[in-house]
């Protein structure tokens, strides 16, 4: 195109439509206009985005693997057999190794849980059709991916699907701002609400406004109606800071989340809930206080046959 000023005018229409439809898109959030554009999108976009990722990823195949393991708790061995031999086909380089470790995590936090997971790659960051702190999983309808089912890995909660395409769906991190999830203290049982912050923090909102807690403490997903968008006992983060009451009915904290949203590879969707609430058992184990070194003190005492000086 030339540079005239009839193609200046229309590159500046252009941007002012782009900026309007990101605003409408932000501002209606689940229920946007553009949702029917997004789904559109994800299928013809999501395609492309999965072949991409295949082409330059050799253990694509080799995570894939792991999308039938949606039995329950009597099939853990079964799965752990297969996670050896994908070990073996991921090879010995850092990377793989270290992808290898986090299957390993995902699969003993399913089977801690009773969770049936469908295994998935993060194949993009954002979304082609939508502008959240979303990523985009290499798994879709023809996988039984549905909306509003929860998305965990080794660590814990990383959020929910949104938009399904035939082979891709699309992940809200439970950092956006827009994320809410439903928790639960360990131990104390005390319930709240949990919002991303866009960044590494979660604010947590207790319901119980002289709820006891401290630093330290740690949090689960409290789970939904018919288990969607979250099944109960997913672990969510550990509290960093609790901010004074005031006087105020509700107890907010701030949690560091369990998950590192800026660094996600390997993710699970609950495909099959479990058929009891798992509560604490999939926290991991507490690191134990360092015991303290013992100190021994030696006495020099003279000898007995030692003369004094003159």
């Amino acid at each position: 195109m030339r540079d005239t000023r009839e193609s200046r005018l229309l590159l500046v229409l252009l941007v002012a439509i782009a900026f309007a439809l990101i605003t409408v898109d932000i501002r209606g959030g689940e229920r946007s206009p553009l949702d029917g554009v997004r789904h559109v999108a994800a299928s013809v976009f999501g395609p492309v985005e999965k072949g991409v990722a295949s082409a330059v990823d050799p253990v694509g195949n080799a995570v894939a693997a792991v999308r039938d393991s949606d039995e329950r708790h009597n099939r853990i061995s079964a799965l752990e057999r297969e996670n050896t031999g994908l070990k073996q086909r991921l090879g010995s380089n850092d990377r793989n190794r270290g992808r290898a470790a986090e299957l390993d995590a995902m699969l003993k936090t399913a089977g801690r849980g009773q969770y049936g997971i469908k295994g998935a790659q993060v194949i993009a960051i954002g979304a082609a059709q939508g502008f959240s702190w979303t990523v985009t999983i290499d798994a879709g309808s023809r996988d039984g991916i549905k909306r509003d089912m929860t998305v965990l890995n080794g660590d814990g909660l990383v959020g929910r699907v949104t938009t399904v395409a035939r082979d891709t769906a699309t992940v809200l991190l439970a950092n956006d701002p827009k994320f809410t999830v439903g928790t639960r203290m360990e131990k104390s049982g005390e319930l709240g609400f949990a919002n991303g912050q866009g960044a590494g923090v979660l604010r947590v909102e207790l319901l119980n406004g002289k709820a006891a807690v401290r630093p330290g403490d740690r949090l689960v997903t409290f789970g939904s109606s018919r288990d969607k968008p979250f099944v109960p006992g997913v672990p969510v983060g550990e509290v960093t800071r609790v901010e004074p009451a005031g006087g105020s009915l509700t107890r907010t904290l701030q949690v560091r989340p369990f998950v590192g949203y800026s660094k996600l590879d390997i993710v699970g969707v609950v495909v099959e809930p479990p058929r009891t609430d798992p509560r604490d058992t999939v926290l991991p184990p507490k690191p134990e206080a360092p015991k303290p070194t013992p100190t021994v003190t030696v006495t020099v005492t003279p000898s007995a046959s030692a003369k004094p000086e003159d």
